[in-house]
């Protein structure tokens, strides 16, 4: 296998919801992470670009164009990476089929795993009602957690101050609210049925920024989670077992998190 990271090189690499062009966009963390991991395959399940923000407000620090040059690079040293767009980076999607700088742009796509098992690859905003359906909603959505990360700015600036750890008040409130909960819930419950629906063995998407990792409904279900708080990636080892990377919970301490003024919202 090439690449250009001295670090663990992996089978597969799952990214999503980095939302490059938002203030909360961890992009320190995640060029870190790409230096210090290599993978014959990297899918980028949506998100990656924050258009939606863009739209709104131009911003894009150098950080933000390392981080598209580090995946070029590693697409130019050998790596297939492959683009699945989301909602915030819908724009893509009207480019499916189309290569840049050797980037493939695909709306889904069957990953089949080293263990022979095949699981659809999904952002997965097409099975949210209120995306699909009540968009001012979304909006809505986008601008109340953008507030919750800006507070989490506050907030943590005061815990580092008293020597205290990095602590997200949007997901503790994503396992501690009910509706939030139950959003999780069924939104799981609906890419597994897509999933069976397709006859693969299990699915991976991101979108509601919670990453996961388990068999709970029946089939084999995987979240990517995301780069603006968690910072999580999903890796496919040689021998076909997937794990979680938390990378941000070793380098909070390393790195200060850029101000938050996220526009992407709890269920992306």
């Amino acid at each position: 296998m090439t690449g250009d990271s001295t670090g663990k090189k992996y089978r597969s690499l799952f990214i999503s919801d980095v939302h490059l062009g938002i203030r909360g966009c961890q992009a320190d963390l995640l060029l870190d992470f790409l230096g210090q991991s290599d993978a014959d395959t990297i899918y980028l399940v949506g998100d990656i670009i924050d258009g939606w923000r863009l739209k709104r407000s131009w911003y894009w620090p150098q950080l933000h164009n390392d981080v598209v040059q580090k995946l070029l690079g590693k697409a130019r040293n050998g790596a297939r990476v492959v683009y699945i767009p989301g909602n915030h980076d819908e724009f893509l999607r009207d480019f499916l089929g189309i290569h840049f700088g050797g980037v493939e742009v695909v709306n889904q796509i069957i990953h089949e795993g080293a263990n022979g098992k095949k699981y659809l690859v999904i952002h997965g905003d097409q099975f949210d009602v209120v995306v699909r359906h009540a968009k001012w909603l979304a909006f809505l959505g986008d601008w109340a957690y953008a507030a919750a990360l800006n507070m989490n700015t506050v907030v943590n600036y005061c815990r580092r101050k008293l020597g205290l750890t990095y602590w997200s008040m949007s997901a503790w409130a994503k396992l501690k609210v009910k509706n939030a909960v139950n959003f999780i819930g069924k939104f799981e419950d609906t890419l597994v049925s897509e999933a069976q629906r397709q006859g693969v063995d299990g699915v991976i998407c991101g979108h509601i920024h919670h990453a996961a990792d388990h068999e709970d409904h029946g089939i084999h279900y995987i979240n990517t989670g995301d780069w603006v708080e968690s910072c999580t990636a999903v890796a496919e080892n040689f021998d076909g077992t997937f794990e979680i990377i938390r990378w941000g919970n070793s380098k909070r301490t390393e790195a200060e998190p850029e101000k938050a003024n996220s526009q992407s919202r709890v269920a992306a």
